[in-house]
């Protein structure tokens, strides 16, 4: 399907919006082409005087038809001056609110989507999509429409004031037009699949441009400044490549236009001339039809700049409403509960999950009890963060069921479900604002005094009492300004404000130094009692007080229980016991 019959469907919204402006963007041009009439009128007034064409309406004395002609200019003027302001104004108002809309529902719509995509996409490609594709379409909208409408219009009547006046030289006039049509289309189609190369260039130079300014330390760090420069030039030559491919195609258009345009200007001056020197074509009529031939091909001229900002804005608009109609295989539950009277008891039963062909779970059976914690761990890859993704429904497993309190969590609202589950990542994500907006982040209407409450649980708020501006201190992109630790700490104060009935940890102390583990081993102690608490730790000094500890590989839960019975069943988990402590 066409990129603009998809963008009509998508913009059903903005339709009337698109009508007016189109019928204002037509009025326009209709009283644009009016005074070249008037000219023709006054060219027959001053040389037929009172037998022109104004006398025949019965205004007979030349001095009124001038004054009337005068009058007819300003009206004219006034009108097309008007609804100049009145196109201007709806197509651009227009343009702003479908790109608006188009950009939100995008983000609203990425965000839905499975962990899993984002794994196969880069966040630059995105991000290229979200801004520039569709900033392309505004462009378009912005002048391109009108100027495509006007055309349209202008050939319409100023053709039918052709046939109307001499129906001859309008045949010789128009010729062109059809040729001129048919070379913007073809040139048209050339143009499509260059643009649709050139946005995806511009994606991959987004993605390695936002990628390195992401791991900008880590370039420093490893003097591979010169490296990625390399990277980035050879990014964007690809990418001036596939624009210059387009730019050729574009560049002839307007040369081969205008010689169309040419050969009909020259035809219709020569065969007027001829029939105004005959006197079968009046003088005023022959000025009307050098004017309007002029205003009719003229414009077409810039068919090269509108089919080449057409293509651009065709070429994204299909991105962004790919991207879009992405479907989303993690489908909404209708379930709703009660927070306040929510047990947290976890049960999962047979569950597997494939990425690929690779089983990252494999028939997976657990049981938490209310109230209790559990620790998974193993090697890297033994499966213990997928299993923790499986219950926040990042991802769906492809056998066996997950239930909390015995409700399977497919059946519920996913706002609820992840409302009633507290979740700390290894990987913590702080916005570009104060402490106290990163801990209230997801609980937005919530107090100083129960920030500051959950900071103490999470044993951060002595670090932040010492920070100039305590919890009113921001903490720069992605938490730059803190410690690794301490961005730990505000991700669980995060949490705990929640007050959430399940906790998950995955992996929260595994880049912190003693004194953060010591500081979250205590804070531990607290925040677990009274809620079901799940660990992901290869750190086993953080866990050795839970209730139970289970050992994952390949995807398989192979030895449980508490920390004092592992180590004297002197299997796995003793032998990762025995390496850690003897390492510290």
């Amino acid at each position: 399907m066409q990129p603009i019959v998809r963008l009509w469907r998508y913009a059903r919204p903005f339709r009337s919006d698109v009508t007016l402006a189109t019928i204002y963007s037509a009025l326009n041009k209709l009283f644009d082409i009016a005074p070249e009439v008037l000219i023709g009128l006054l060219v027959d007034t001053v040389v037929k005087r009172d037998t022109s064409f104004l006398a025949g309406l019965g205004v007979t004395d030349p001095m009124h038809q001038l004054v009337a002609l005068a009058g007819a200019t300003v009206v004219i003027w006034v009108l097309e001056s008007t609804f100049e302001y009145l196109y201007s104004l709806r197509w651009r108002n227009l343009a702003q609110a479908v790109q608006n809309a188009l950009r939100l529902d995008v983000y609203e719509h990425v965000q839905k989507l499975p962990l899993a995509y984002f794994e196969d996409k880069s966040s630059g490609q995105l991000l290229s999509v979200i801004n520039d594709d569709i900033n392309q379409l505004e462009r378009f909208l912005n002048g391109g429409a009108n100027d495509l409408i006007q055309i349209v219009v202008s050939s319409l009547v100023i053709g039918a004031i052709f046939f109307v006046l001499t129906p001859g030289v309008a045949v010789v006039a128009l010729i062109p037009v059809p040729l001129i049509l048919l070379g913007a289309f073809y040139f048209q189609r050339r143009l499509e699949p260059r643009y649709a190369e050139v946005r995806e260039h511009a994606a991959r130079l987004n993605g390695t441009v936002n990628n390195n300014l992401a791991g900008i330390a880590t370039i420093k760090a490893y003097v591979a400044e010169a490296h990625e420069l390399d990277n980035v030039r050879t990014k964007s030559a690809e990418y001036q490549a596939a624009n210059a491919g387009a730019i050729r195609i574009a560049s002839a258009i307007t040369p081969v236009i205008r010689m169309a345009v040419l050969s009909g200007f020259v035809a219709t001056l020569l065969y007027g001339g001829v029939l105004t020197l005959r006197g079968t074509l009046a003088v005023g009529a022959y000025s009307v039809l050098v004017f309007l031939t002029q205003r009719l091909l003229w414009p077409m001229t810039r068919l090269a700049d509108m089919a080449d900002l057409y293509q651009r804005a065709m070429a994204s608009t299909r991105r962004a409403l790919d991207l879009l109609e992405t479907p989303i295989p993690i489908r909404d539950g209708q379930g709703q509960w009660d927070t306040r009277t929510l047990r947290g008891e976890l049960a999962l039963e047979n569950v597997v999950l494939r990425y690929g062909e690779q089983r990252a779970l494999d028939g997976v059976t657990l049981r938490v009890n209310a109230g209790s914690t559990v620790a998974l761990v193993g090697s890297t890859g033994s499966g213990k963060s997928s299993l923790v993704k499986l219950l926040l429904r990042f991802y769906e497993p492809q056998e066996g069921q997950i239930t909390i309190d015995g409700v399977p969590i497919h059946t519920l609202a996913l706002s609820e479900l992840r409302r009633a589950v507290g979740f700390v990542s290894q990987d913590v994500y702080l916005v570009d604002g104060t402490i106290a907006d990163n801990i209230s982040y997801g609980s937005f209407d919530a107090s100083r005094e129960e920030i500051v409450r959950a900071g103490r649980a999470a044993e951060a708020h002595e670090f932040i009492a010492r920070l100039p501006e305590g919890y009113d201190t921001r903490v720069g992109e992605r938490g730059q300004r803190l410690s690794g630790g301490q961005r730990q700490r505000i991700a669980i104060a995060r949490a705990l404000l929640k007050d959430p009935p399940i906790l998950v940890l995955d992996e929260a102390t595994s880049a912190v130094d003693n004194e953060t583990e010591a500081a979250i081993k205590r804070s531990l102690d607290t925040i677990t009692k009274g809620r079901t608490t799940l660990l992901v730790a290869h750190r086993l000094s953080t866990i050795q007080k839970a209730d139970r500890i289970c050992v994952m590989e390949a995807g398989r839960i192979v030895e449980e229980g508490s920390h004092a019975e592992l180590v004297l069943r002197g299997e796995r988990y003793a032998a990762l016991w025995r390496l850690q402590t003897a390492a510290t």
